[in-house]
């Protein structure tokens, strides 16, 4: 009951002041102060440097093996006929935004990004958004960066947890 109650505090302030509620939300969670919520294209850039090679090469790889398994389910419509005059379908269609939230900080989830980033874009999602909790210095991880990137997220923002799905 106590964690609904601060829950429904934090969304309640975060419609009420926006930005300015969610960075005092960030600031005592999170313990950094944000000036902009927003990473910038130079960020994306600066942190796909810092990550080690080896690395970079396992998520590409996860990239490609999560993009086959997620494509093979792209399906055509299959028209049934069930009984005459009785025709059924199934249709997928994408919704034309997804926020993701992924968990950074101290325990950067990355694998995340593509787990969630790939089918949405496979199924025709236009705009993929991205939250992750910054670090002290209010970075976030370069390897969600660089995951994120490379996933073709193109909005990414540095609150974390409920302000950041407020």
């Amino acid at each position: 009951k106590g964690l609904e109650r601060s829950v429904r505090k934090i969304m309640e302030a975060v419609k009420k002041r926006g930005d300015r509620a969610v960075k005092k939300y960030t600031g005592e969670f999170d313990k950094v102060k944000l000036r902009k919520l927003a990473v910038t294209d130079r960020e994306i850039r600066d942190a796909e440097k810092e990550v080690d090679q080896q690395l970079k090469d396992a998520i590409i790889q996860a990239g490609k093996n999560i993009r086959k398994f997620h494509e093979a389910q792209h399906q055509e419509i299959t028209v049934v006929e069930t009984m005459p005059g009785v025709v059924c379908w199934r249709k997928s269609i994408a919704i034309d935004a997804v926020g993701l939230y992924i968990p950074g900080g101290t325990a950067p989830l990355f694998s995340t990004i593509l787990m969630l980033g790939i089918p949405a874009a496979i199924a025709g999602c236009r705009e993929i958004i991205l939250c992750s909790t910054p670090d002290i210095t209010g970075k976030l991880h370069p390897a969600i960066l660089f995951g994120a990137k490379m996933v073709g997220v193109k909005k990414i923002f540095k609150p974390g947890v409920v302000q950041a799905i407020a």
